[in-house]
């Protein structure tokens, strides 16, 4: 049976939540034990899946003191000055993160340095809520209608987790589920017209839905069939469709499938940011919707995750678990030089110390010269006191609005969470919206978002550039990382991710090596 948070778990100095099931606060304020709450699974999920213990402050830092003291060969035959290791990570993204752990379980030597003070970089939540009226130049303090402070984390970038998706694999096999807690998203919904409606992903769904009408819910249950039998290894499924050759189109026409439908089945099941892949071959999109079904099928409300307390807590599990293998970690480190000869990255200068290195890891905005700008993204942060209308009130959810339902190129995407997940002050909600910038006016495009969101409380807007590496890297061995695009899941993070990994080892990403070993040390029980 799969663990899963279904109440937030509060943590010392912050207001006990109401009533939690089976919550059990220690004597004199001492951390609450939660005792197994969980939700009904439909399908039993790998072993590993469990409520977890967040570790205490110190424990990253304990894990690496001990470490560094089974290690004591660090740095010999360096110069003065000098530290060696074989791979080096400037960590600040999310993949970097990620990909740093991995290479510490494969016993390589990782160190970490960010300019920044904490973990997580662009991906990062923000805590108190002080700090993110100064991040975003808003004059004044927070009114005090928005609570204290430190009742708030803020993503900077909205992210879902797919349940049965790349990154749940990932934290599965590295084990890092110790050390986060999820909850369940309550809806996953779809723009049509003007108004919302629940995304259907099964026939029950598809044959209750508002969204079609009759005729069109047999012939779109007839397709979820066909999508659920599938199998790309078993000829018998295609049914006159060839999987690597015949385009999705076709196959929509097959089953006769209206434009309305088409939308929301590429974008809202499939996640596709835009219609190209409609003259691609058809494999590759429905096993997307399979994976759709699948994530769905998991915990039944919908197909995604959110980790209580933020996403700021991924970066840190995976922090740790190097800390463990022996990474070491350097926070609020300028970094001054990247040294290379003869082509070839070689270290690392920072504060007039080199620390030597065979393969670098980075995010675009330490190597301006070796990224090139694709597009932007527009993000705006608002803070509700109310859930969106027409969610059935839900605590978190996720909407798409399909571009052709507002004549854009792209996709506009709405990120829902609240203080149920801990991440804002009681009765207060963030919804962050995001799309890929198409015009001279961004805050414009993303008008028919923010009208579902209204009444809005406090706006936070950013426009990032999408930085995309020029080369590789397989040459200077300076590996670099894809700006975060405005899709709000994982799964595009995490084909960077393999494809960094490829690029680096010469071997294609396999999650059999990222399993941890079973004489690890892993700081708790």
């Amino acid at each position: 049976m799969a663990r899963v948070v279904s109440d937030p778990v509060p943590r010392p100095g912050r207001a006990k939540p109401g009533p939690v099931g089976d919550l059990v606060s220690g004597d004199g304020g001492a951390q609450p034990v939660l005792r197994s709450v969980s939700l009904r699974c439909r399908k039993d999920p790998e072993p590993g899946w469990r409520v977890a213990a967040r570790p205490p402050p110190c424990a990253l830092l304990a894990s690496r003191v001990e470490t560094e003291k089974r290690r004591p060969e660090w740095g010999r035959g360096a110069t003065p000055g000098c530290i060696s290791y074989l791979a080096f990570s400037h960590y600040h993204y999310f993949s970097e993160c990620i990909l740093s752990g991995i290479m510490s379980v494969n016993g390589k030597k990782v160190l970490h340095m960010d300019r920044n003070p904490y973990y997580g970089g662009e991906s990062a939540s923000i805590t108190p809520l002080e700090d993110l009226y100064k991040r975003f130049k808003i004059p004044g303090a927070p009114p005090a209608s928005m609570g204290r402070g430190r009742d708030w984390n803020v993503d900077l970038i909205p992210k879902f987790l797919m349940a049965n998706g790349q990154l749940v694999k990932m934290l599965l096999y590295t084990e890092v589920t110790r050390y986060l807690d999820f909850k369940v998203t309550e809806g996953s919904f779809v723009y049509k017209g003007g108004k919302i409606y629940k995304v259907p992903s099964t026939e029950a769904e598809a044959l209750a839905s508002s969204l079609m009408g009759l005729f069109e819910k047999r012939r779109f249950r007839k397709f979820l069939v066909y999508v659920a039998n599938f199998d790309e290894k078993d000829s018998r499924t295609f049914e006159g469709i060839d999987p690597k050759k015949t385009p999705m189109r076709e196959v929509y026409k097959k089953f006769d499938l209206g434009q309305d439908v088409i939308d929301f089945t590429g974008h809202a099941l499939a996640l596709y940011r835009t219609d190209d892949y409609l003259d691609e071959p058809c494999c590759e999109t429905i096993n997307r919707i399979k994976l759709y079904s699948e994530s769905l099928a998991r915990y039944g409300k919908s197909p995604y995750l959110y980790p209580l307390y933020g996403l700021g807590e991924l970066p840190q599990g995976f922090a740790r678990l190097s800390a463990i293998y022996g990474g070491t970690y350097m926070l609020n480190k300028p970094i001054g030089e990247i040294i290379v000869e003869n082509g070839k990255v070689v270290g690392v200068k920072s504060e007039g110390e080199i620390a030597r290195c065979k393969q670098l890891i980075c995010d675009p905005s330490y190597v301006k010269d070796r990224v090139e700008k694709v597009g932007q993204v527009i993000r705006v942060i608002c803070i509700l006191s109310h859930p969106i209308k027409n969610t059935s009130d839900a605590s978190s959810c996720q909407i798409i609005i399909p571009q052709n339902q507002v004549n854009r190129k792209s996709d506009i995407y709405v990120c829902m969470i609240s203080s149920a997940h801990n991440v804002a002050a009681q009765g207060k909600y963030i919804a962050i919206v995001s799309t890929t910038v198409e015009t001279k006016e961004p805050e414009k495009e993303i008008r028919p978002a923010l009208e579902l969101l209204e009444p809005i409380e406090q706006k936070f807007v950013s426009i990032s550039d999408l930085l995309v590496p020029k080369d590789l890297g397989t040459e200077s061995q300076i590996f670099i990382s894809r700006a975060y695009d405005a899709t709000t899941h994982f799964e595009t993070t995490c084909d960077d991710i393999k494809d960094i990994y490829k690029r680096m080892t010469g071997s294609e990403f396999d999650f059999e090596e990222m399993k941890r070993k079973k004489n690890d040390i892993y700081g708790e029980d």
